[in-house]
């Protein structure tokens, strides 16, 4: 029998509550990172003056140094462990986030602000690698088989939980108060955040608890798995192809969704803020029902039929769902489709990690920054090269090829294969 857990280790509801803990953590990281866009769409583009194509850079640039970044800070979390490295992400992301807010009080220049904003949103790019390889790392240390892809879907779902409250509540924060300072209180709340995840965490860490349950994860099943072996792993290489796919789909979304709703479909800003919340919510969701329904459906199909067929249906509806969402008419009608096909995406997401860590055994935490590599890949190309071809083909056409790209992505996964794990 394959497990994660020692039965002398943590109980099962503080397992759970570790789980919670990693999902307002990826919510509170999210909601920084996602906040630059709301900004760019209602202050830096119309009022300040900045160009579609260079915003889309400042979000290009995050994204580069955020993938040159993910395999050293892989390598960093299994040297020091996960929790360690997650409050080093949030200290440092939290930094930067009210360095961009101190930005606005030094200058006002177009000029000027878009290159304090490449500069400092790429080292806050650099210093958001270790977090989603870091959480799918405590979740393989934490959670049995049966319940681990449920485990990443929920926090995955914190994560579009944090991007969908930025819209409104972002928005919300820069006319109550001005946007640098909302970056300022921003930035602080996960700063917050982190210490009081050091000190939930820090006893557990230090104890014999966490160390029996991390040595259980690892030597059991024999997962004796070096970083070069992962370098070399095909599987590895085709998640992480389909994982771009994925990243350039989602990526968009996150990045030039609130800007179509009002520059392209000409929603008010607060009814935009909106539609952006509710179709980010609807992803979160599909990604806490799609981790629940992979552990179920493995249970009956297997666990390389059961993952796949999460993933096909994922993007496969994603895809024709976001077609549809270009295609028909009305706010509703659009907001709809758009929170369908997001949905139906998000729930691939924990398939993604789940995969990547079980390949990964020792060296799960670089396997898992190894995969993200190849979706930040996807992802990075997004947001620069869609207004690009929003300008040849028109949004709907962008959004159409962005389409093409998700459906692709899910027909990979008939060229994966994984090992069947026990999960009783």
């Amino acid at each position: 029998m394959s497990t994660t857990v020692s039965e002398t280790s943590l109980s099962s509801e503080n397992r759970w509550r570790i789980v919670a803990l990693l999902m307002a953590f990826a919510a509170l990281g999210h909601f920084n990172r996602v906040g630059i866009s709301v900004a760019g769409s209602e202050v830096f583009i119309p009022k300040i003056g900045l160009t579609e194509t260079r915003m889309g850079w400042v979000y290009t640039a995050f994204l580069i140094v955020y993938t040159l970044g993910m395999l050293p800070g892989g390598w960093l979390i299994d040297r020091i462990g996960s929790p360690r490295a997650l409050t080093i992400y949030g200290l440092a992301m939290g930094a930067f986030v009210v360095l961009t807010g101190t930005l606005g009080w030094l200058t006002r220049s177009p000029e000027s602000l878009w290159i304090g904003l490449l500069v400092i949103r790429g080292f806050a790019g650099l210093c958001n690698a270790p977090l989603h390889p870091a959480a799918a790392h405590v979740v393989s240390d934490l959670m049995s088989d049966r319940s681990r892809a449920t485990a990443n879907g929920m926090v995955t779902a914190g994560a579009v939980i944090g991007v969908a409250f930025s819209y409104p509540a972002f928005g919300w924060l820069m006319d109550r108060l001005n946007w640098p300072l909302a970056f300022v209180v921003s930035g602080f709340l996960l700063i917050g955040y982190s210490l009081l995840w050091r000190r939930i965490t820090l006893p557990i860490t230090n104890g014999s608890a966490w160390n029996a349950v991390s040595t259980t994860a690892t030597e059991e099943d024999g997962e004796s798995v070096t970083a070069w072996d992962v370098l070399w792993n095909r599987n590895l290489w085709l998640l992480s192809l389909s994982y771009a796919a994925y990243g350039y789909f989602q990526y968009l979304f996150f990045y030039w969704m609130d800007y179509y709703f009002k520059s392209v479909l000409h929603v008010p800003d607060v009814e935009a803020r909106w539609a952006s919340f509710w179709i980010m919510l609807a992803m979160g969701a599909g990604m806490a029902v799609g981790g629940m329904s992979t552990d179920f459906v493995c249970q009956r199909l297997g666990t390389a039929r059961g993952r796949r067929a999460i993933v096909v249906f994922g993007m496969g509806f994603g895809a024709v769902f976001g077609l549809l969402g270009v295609n028909v008419t009305g706010q509703i009608n659009v907001a709809m489709c758009l929170a369908i096909s997001m949905a139906s995406l998000g729930m691939c997401e924990g398939v993604f990690w789940t995969s990547a860590t079980d390949i990964g055994g020792k060296s799960r935490g670089f396997s898992g920054a190894f995969m993200n590599t190849g979706g930040n890949v996807g992802g990075l190309i997004s947001p620069v090269l869609t207004p690009v071809m929003a300008q040849q083909l028109g949004w709907p056409g962008a959004i159409t090829v962005a389409c093409v790209i998700a459906a692709l992505g899910g027909a990979v996964w008939f060229a994966i294969q994984l090992p069947e794990r026990t999960t009783s």
